[in-house]
């Protein structure tokens, strides 16, 4: 390899390590969510249109932030940050909307009471994701 060649590669890989584990993590994140959202489309629109768009929105964050990480370089790291945050702000509103005012969602969204349905996981995630892509920053 020559000099130049090696000076455009990353200097890290956002998907190795720890990054791996958030990889996984946000990937069946992106398929449950999908998954719910869909299901919950099709069925029963009419039931809690709120709460299932709420859950393609997350699934599509997490698409995002998956597709980042397994990317890798900086631009991808920035961009997943920005998910990350909004992510968390996310899961607080809605988690926290859920609590307020249960009558809004009559069904839940991957979202509800900051992700309890999910063992708190998308209330985690993004702190620990907001981590890594800090640490990983070179």
């Amino acid at each position: 390899m020559t000099e130049s060649a090696t000076d455009t590669t990353p200097d890290h890989k956002l998907g190795s390590g720890p990054g791996r584990v958030l990889v996984w993590f946000y990937g069946v994140f992106t398929v449950a969510a999908a998954s719910r959202s869909m299901v919950q489309t099709v069925l029963d629109f009419g039931k809690a249109p709120l709460a299932y768009v709420l859950s393609a929105i997350a699934a599509c964050v997490y698409g995002f932030i998956t597709y980042s990480l397994v990317r890798g370089g900086e631009k991808a790291r920035r961009a997943a940050l920005v998910c990350c945050a909004a992510e968390l702000l996310f899961v607080l509103i809605v988690g926290t909307w859920t609590l307020a005012d249960a009558s809004a969602f009559p069904d839940a969204t991957v979202w509800s009471d900051y992700g309890m349905g999910y063992l708190f996981i998308p209330v985690i995630l993004p702190i620990l994701g907001m981590l890594w892509l800090r640490r990983a920053k070179r």
